[in-house]
């Protein structure tokens, strides 16, 4: 079992290892008194640990439990509203928190609930997917999508404590779990040529509790620098402006996981085109996608993903700011005006 401490704006712990789902009411008991939890989760996760949740919860708190309909279409106001009004009529209170068991839907969901209930009340992560683990929940981003785009209403709002225990990854299915190792090979891409290494060499077969938490530790020192995302902070969205825009223009049914795959093959192939990039680096990064069995392309035209990108919240003005890698371990924020970005595109496609 491995722990790493996060220091931002609320410093908090996050647990990696086997067995963590039993122990939640004991760590949670040594960090906050709560007298009710609201124990949030969806409909895929429920039948698989809500009992064991509840079992590990009970001799804390008394427990209110929320279910949403699996999936991202679950991430938006009405499901939010829905929540709050839940937790309003739970009556509970500022003493009390909310436990957000799933993967990344139920964390951003549960996570911006916590912000703006009663103007704040501490949450706790439980993440079940290998992309939630290694980013979604840790780092304090919270959101919902609105019809325009994807994460456009949220806050940055800390966890007060994060527990993955490895072993709900067993009863990911594979594609899901597939779905994850885009965001683990992010952050080999963007700080560790070791990790990408052994991304490389290991394939599915990496040490889950080793690679997790490098991928926490990296996280932690960027959040530990840019919490609020202003700068170095945006590195972490490589390849995600172009997988938010594959996400809404084939309305969802392409995941976030393979998005951002799709987005890392195009910004790397364009930076290649650029010279940015060495070709060597363009090549080992879409060879490991396509080891993971990942997608690297896709049918969408770049004209259509340019106007994707016109949303996205990490446009300023009329520059968007895209993440370029130069090396494996070493990528690049680079400013990038509006009129110029399908031609980027089209460079990467």
């Amino acid at each position: 079992m491995k722990w790493v401490r996060v220091n931002a704006s609320r410093a908090y712990d996050v647990g990696i290892g086997t067995g963590l789902l039993d122990r939640l009411g004991v760590e949670i008991a040594a960090r906050l008194h709560p007298q009710k939890i609201g124990l949030v989760t969806d409909s895929r996760v429920a039948p698989l640990y809500a009992t064991r949740a509840r079992a590990a919860l009970e001799p804390v708190a008394e427990v209110a439990e929320f279910v949403i309909p699996a999936g991202e279409a679950s991430k938006n106001g009405q499901e939010y509203l829905s929540l709050l009004s839940f937790l309003a009529r739970e009556k509970l209170t500022r003493s009390d928190c909310l436990v957000a068991l799933g993967g990344g839907v139920v964390g951003d969901l549960t996570g911006f609930a916590a912000a703006t209930y009663l103007r704040g009340i501490a949450y706790v992560q439980v993440p079940t997917t290998l992309l939630a683990a290694v980013d979604s929940s840790v780092g304090g981003k919270t959101a919902i999508d609105l019809p325009e785009g994807k994460n456009l209403a949220g806050a940055f709002y800390q966890p007060s404590l994060v527990l993955c225990d490895t072993d709900t990854l067993n009863t990911l299915p594979e594609d899901i779990f597939r779905d994850g190792c885009a965001e683990v090979i992010k952050y080999g891409v963007l700080y560790d040529p070791a990790l990408f290494a052994h991304l490389e060499e290991k394939g599915l077969g990496f040490d889950r509790e080793a690679v997790i938490a490098r991928c926490v530790e990296l996280k932690r020192d960027v959040v530990a620098r840019d919490e609020f995302d202003r700068g170095e902070r945006q590195k972490l969205n490589l390849g995600h402006t172009v997988g938010h825009g594959v996400e809404a223009k084939s309305g969802f049914t392409v995941s976030h996981g393979k998005a951002v795959a799709i987005g890392m093959a195009i910004v790397s192939r364009a930076a290649a085109e650029m010279g940015l990039c060495q070709k060597e680096d363009r090549d080992r990064i879409l060879a490991v996608l396509e080891r993971f069995s990942l997608p690297v392309s896709t049918s969408i035209s770049p004209e259509e993903l340019a106007k994707a990108a016109l949303s996205d919240k990490k446009r300023a003005g009329n520059t968007v700011n895209l993440i370029l890698p130069a090396a494996i371990g070493d990528c690049r924020i680079v400013p990038t005006p509006v009129a110029q970005l399908e031609g980027f595109l089209k460079a990467g496609m």
